[in-house]
C-alpha cells in the first residue's frame, strides 16, 4: 500500500497471503466504497461495490451481499448511508453482527474495518 500516489484512485484486491494489495480502479468506482470478503465460504477476494445507499447482507439470493452460509440470517444486516458515512445495522440476527472483533447492533463504518457476519469476514474499504 505504500506504492500510493496521490490524487491516484486505489481499490483493492487480496493477496496470495491473504493482505490486502493496493491496485488502480477504473473511472466508475473511484469515489465509492466496497467490501472484500477476507475470509470464509471459500470466497476469499470476492468483492462488492457499494453504489446504492441502502444494501442488504443476508443469506437471501436477493441480498446485496448474498452469503450462503448457515451462520448468516436471511436478513443479516444493512448497510446505510448516512450523512454521507457508512452505517452497519444489525437486523436482529441470531449470530450477530461484529466490527473489529466487538458486537455490535449499529456502528459506523471506517475505511479497514472488518465486519463478520457469521463466518465471513469482510474488509471495509471507502475512498
Amino acid at each position: 500500500m505504500g506504492d500510493e500516489q496521490p490524487g491516484k484512485p486505489s481499490g483493492w484486491r487480496v493477496g496470495e497471503t491473504g493482505e490486502l494489495q493496493a491496485v488502480e480502479l477504473d473511472d466508475a468506482s473511484q469515489d465509492g466504497a466496497v467490501l472484500v470478503i477476507r475470509s470464509g465460504g471459500g470466497r476469499a477476494g470476492e468483492s462488492f461495490l457499494l453504489e446504492d445507499a441502502r444494501v442488504t447482507i443476508g443469506r437471501r439470493p436477493e441480498s446485496g451481499v448474498f452469503l450462503d452460509d448457515i451462520t448468516v440470517s436471511r436478513d443479516h444486516a444493512v448497510l446505510v448511508q448516512r450523512a454521507g458515512e457508512w452505517w452497519v445495522d444489525d437486523c436482529g440476527s441470531l449470530n450477530g453482527s461484529y466490527i473489529n472483533r466487538e458486537r455490535i447492533d449499529s456502528r459506523q463504518l471506517s475505511d479497514g474495518d472488518e465486519l463478520q457476519i457469521g463466518k465471513y469476514r469482510l474488509a471495509f474499504l471507502h475512498r
